[in-house]
């Protein structure tokens, strides 16, 4: 188990810079990336996404891929990782992998007429029933755990009750953190680093939704690096939208037109794009398919120039306007 996540690995896996691999997208039937119904099996039982996780993280680490990212609300990811590890002691002793408490995931295997796929608390009972989860599906392989999509308002930003059970995780060795969601994802990380515990700060990571799409955090991603934060980057592909078959509308010329002119597909570019900032420690692919993989990964070979990651800024619309737009976007 690696202790720092931005570590290098060992020389014989040459390590594609800063990326990641995420489950949200295959450790469940349903989710809201575009395209679902061509990336997956058409029969979406628990075995066939179990050997499509196997897939993809036997492609991720051939490539060099060390960080790994689950959470509890992701279906069976979490089985699906804990076993992949147990049964690859090497890369179980070079990887870093991180999750998430705080969500429950409420779906029971199915995608049609869903009330809720998975239902939000941040209480210390939750939290307490989560990391005992956690840990019997992961084992000692906990890096980094973070509390789930965390918003201003969230109890887990002024419980005192949680955070000492949160402090006395870090005792342990586990970098705690919290992921955050929504417009007012900046308000949140700045709040975050304000908390302390015992005197010292309580969390050390946070993962942020940043993409050519929605860019307001970048700010206070920026302060959180700078204090020493680990800052792993979520749907650099907009939930699919920036993905070659869907980056079709004219907010996306420039996406392809840079991407063309490169060489590359717009996914490689967009999440090229995340790698070159400055504060980003880890950005994730969340590919569901093989091919997908590969041409996530072939971003480590793209190095945007200042005026290509200039045009690409223009893309960005208002936060508010983004998160509307994902609101709607279906889980299929």
């Amino acid at each position: 188990m690696s202790t720092d996540p931005t570590a290098a690995p060992a020389p014989a896996h040459p390590h594609p810079a800063r990326l990641g691999l995420g489950t949200a997208a295959v450790g469940r039937p349903g989710y809201i990336n575009l395209g679902r119904d061509t990336d997956l099996p058409a029969d979406r039982t628990v075995e066939a996404l179990r050997e499509r996780t196997h897939a993809l993280l036997d492609a991720a680490y051939a490539a060099g891929v060390r960080y790994l990212d689950t959470a509890r609300s992701y279906g069976r990811a979490e089985e699906f990782l804990g076993q992949w590890l147990a049964g690859h002691p090497r890369a179980a002793a070079e990887v870093t992998v991180g999750s998430k408490w705080g969500y429950t995931y409420t779906a029971g295997w199915q995608t049609d007429g869903v009330a809720a796929h998975e239902v939000k608390e941040h209480s210390t009972a939750v939290y307490d029933r989560q990391i005992h989860e956690t840990r019997t599906l992961l084992g000692d392989h906990l890096d980094v755990y973070l509390v789930h999509s965390v918003t201003p308002d969230s109890p887990a930003l002024t419980d005192p009750a949680l955070h000492e059970r949160l402090a006395g995780l870090a005792a342990e060795g586990v970098r705690v953190g919290l992921s955050t969601s929504g417009p007012a994802q900046a308000d949140t990380i700045r709040r975050a680093l304000t908390v302390t515990a015992d005197g010292r700060p309580l969390f050390t990571a946070v993962q942020s939704t940043w993409n050519l799409l929605e860019t307001s955090a970048a700010p206070a991603l920026a302060e959180a690096h700078a204090a020493g934060w680990l800052v792993v980057v979520k749907e650099a592909m907009a939930n699919g939208r920036l993905a070659g078959r869907n980056a079709t509308g004219p907010g996306t010329a420039a996406l392809r037109t840079l991407a063309d002119r490169a060489a590359a597909t717009p996914d490689a570019l967009a999440l090229a794009a995340a790698a070159a900032q400055p504060w980003a420690g880890i950005v994730l692919s969340g590919a569901a398919t093989p091919d997908q993989l590969t041409s996530n990964l072939a971003a480590t070979a793209l190095h945007p120039a200042p005026d290509d990651l200039a045009t690409l800024a223009a893309m960005a619309e208002p936060a508010e306007a983004y998160w509307r737009t994902r609101a709607g976007l279906p889980w299929s």
